[in-house]
């Protein structure tokens, strides 16, 4: 298990007529935000899930491709950045690179801030749900990157990144020009959409290390109850303000009603149009077990089972830049495993050098292991997984 440094604001926003007018943030405090990377990788796949067609090859290069420039700490150390490798690459590279870490990074921060447990269908990706769920959410101009199902309701999650090339990791005092554009569009995409709740995370990757602004907006339903107990130094930076420019009036974004989001929540009682959007929504999780259906027959060779349950899958290298420092256990059940959720972040938290990073998440299984030692057993894989119920 590796760590980052995380900084957190809360922030709150004033509405007028025309939708956002100003955003205040406040600095709550800074600490080390524990960082699976296992859990990264499994994210990571999650937009490719509900596609026709899956090329392995891709999905595995992708994986390695990232490995190769984020390094894993052994024990509880820090999360690093294989900087001279990055540097040499092109833009859009080290976009792929920062956006990755970004999304991992990210739902990390739900875990540790807000409770999110990972689930069969507690995460989706912007980029596969405006197919899916038509209506519910604009298909042009902003978008978030990921939608994490809370007991209290969805919550949008936007994931970004940039390299930085400071001595201090965390841009001093206020927020940067480019994280309150963000803020901006993000307030006016939330008033559009009836207020909707949604937060973000700000990935930097330096020779520090990778450090992570979240930014949590105040008074929504969905991020009551935020757990700072891991925060270690109290935030004493002073507020941050801007002014948030007036939205274009010929923008114009159509809608259907507000109700039902997330495919596990209670199905409430919907007529009219809400129903028939609702009926879209329920077959998005037959869509994903079809998708881990295909993925387990391509799946050629049998690890074993887990709970019964046979377990299809193989290693791959963890990055394709010189000298190898991870592998990297890809795995789909063949039926979904129930495993204790808390059980497995905590397990993640406090996890020691001696154990093993996995993270099982619906019927997809990842594991990361540093070259340096054996390659761990089925048996002792299965039997740490099993441990979380």
């Amino acid at each position: 298990m590796s760590t980052v440094r995380a900084r957190v604001w809360r922030f709150t926003i004033e509405k007028g007529k025309a939708g956002a007018e100003a955003v205040q943030a406040v600095e709550i405090g800074q600490g080390p935000l524990p960082v699976s990377l296992a859990a990264m990788v499994n994210i990571n796949a999650l937009a490719c899930d509900l596609r026709k067609t899956v090329d392995q090859r891709v999905r595995d290069y992708e994986i390695s491709l990232l490995l190769s420039y984020i390094i894993g700490g052994q024990g509880k150390g820090p999360l690093r950045v294989e900087c001279s490798a990055l540097d040499s690459s092109a833009g859009h590279i080290q976009r792929f690179v920062s956006e990755c870490t970004g999304l991992g990074v990210m739902s990390a921060a739900s875990e540790a801030l807000f409770d999110w447990k990972p689930g069969a269908s507690g995460l989706s990706s912007f980029d596969v749900l405006p197919g899916k769920l038509p209506g519910l959410y604009a298909k042009t101009g902003v978008r978030p990157d990921l939608l994490y199902d809370l007991a209290a309701g969805p919550v949008a999650g936007e994931a970004r990144g940039r390299r930085r090339r400071a001595k201090k990791m965390f841009p001093p005092g206020k927020g940067t020009p480019e994280q309150r554009k963000r803020l901006e569009k993000l307030a006016q995409w939330s008033v559009d959409h009836g207020d909707h709740a949604y937060f973000m995370s700000w990935v930097w990757l330096g020779a520090g290390g990778v450090y992570v602004d979240v930014f949590l907006p105040d008074g929504s339903a969905a991020l009551t109850g935020l757990k700072t107990g891991w925060i270690d130094v109290p935030g004493g930076a002073k507020p941050w303000q801007f002014r948030v420019p007036r939205p274009d009036p010929r923008r114009v974004v159509n809608l259907a009603p507000q109700q039902g989001h997330v495919v596990d929540l209670p199905r409430p009682e919907i007529s009219g149009e809400g129903a028939a959007s609702w009926e879209v929504i329920s077959r998005v999780g037959p869509e994903a077990e079809e998708a881990m259906d295909r993925a387990f027959s391509r799946e050629e060779h049998q690890l074993g089972t887990l709970d019964g349950v046979p377990v299809r899958g193989r290693w791959i290298r963890g990055d394709i830049l010189g000298e190898t420092h991870h592998e990297v256990l890809l795995g789909v059940l063949g039926e979904r495993v129930e495993v204790n959720r808390r059980a497995q972040r905590e397990r993640l938290a406090t996890m020691a050098g001696d154990r093993l990073d996995t993270f099982l998440d619906g019927r997809r299984l990842t594991a990361v292991r540093p070259v340096d030692g054996p390659r761990p057993s089925w048996n002792r894989i299965s039997a740490e997984l099993l441990e979380q119920n």
